[in-house]
């Protein structure tokens, strides 16, 4: 199980089966701040769903295909970030992040994703680290400007919430160009 520490009250730590009953029981305190920008939330509805999550994402660490991990801060888990979509052939994987409602404005995202950059470009040896969001999501657009993400545009229509096209926003940020190592 990998540990990332973030500072000296948080640490990112890769989902277990066992974490399942806590993760639900996020999701479900937060569901309706999130399911606002996350489409996946009304599918989360049994603590099965957690762990099916849980489940999938260990499966697609070993294939070196996407990895997750638990926001755990004063020992209590409080969010969720991943790295997925890993492409080797160009050596870049996009960030997904969500926090807890009563934990949102405290800097624990921006600090977790700094994490996991890091780790991406020193440990993975990645180039290039993406994030993507709902235009409309104002907060989760403040990580990656932040960071000093670029933003590299605007896809059309290329996600589905709640029945509706929506567009995202692309922002990445290239190996050479991250300052926080």
């Amino acid at each position: 199980m990998l540990e990332l520490p973030v500072n000296d009250t948080t640490i990112l730590r890769q989902l277990q089966p066992e974490n399942a009953p806590q993760l639900f029981q996020l999701i479900n305190q937060c569901r309706k701040t999130l399911r606002k920008f996350l489409p996946w939330v009304d599918y989360n509805t049994t603590e099965e769903h957690s762990l099916r999550f849980i489940e999938l994402m260990k499966r697609k660490a070993d294939e070196q295909d996407a990895i997750a991990f638990g926001i755990w801060h004063n020992g209590e888990l409080c969010g969720v970030i991943d790295l997925h979509g890993w492409d080797h052939l160009l050596s870049k994987a996009e960030i997904g992040y969500w926090i807890g409602t009563e934990m949102q404005g405290k800097g624990l995202v921006t600090e977790s994703c700094k994490t996991l950059i890091g780790y991406a470009f020193s440990a993975m040896r990645l180039n290039k680290v993406e994030i993507r969001f709902v235009l409309q999501n104002e907060k989760s657009a403040q990580i990656p400007i932040k960071l000093g993400f670029a933003k590299e545009g605007i896809l059309r229509q290329s996600a589905k919430l709640h029945g509706q096209y929506v567009d995202m926003v692309v922002m990445g940020m290239l190996r050479k160009d991250w300052k926080h190592q």
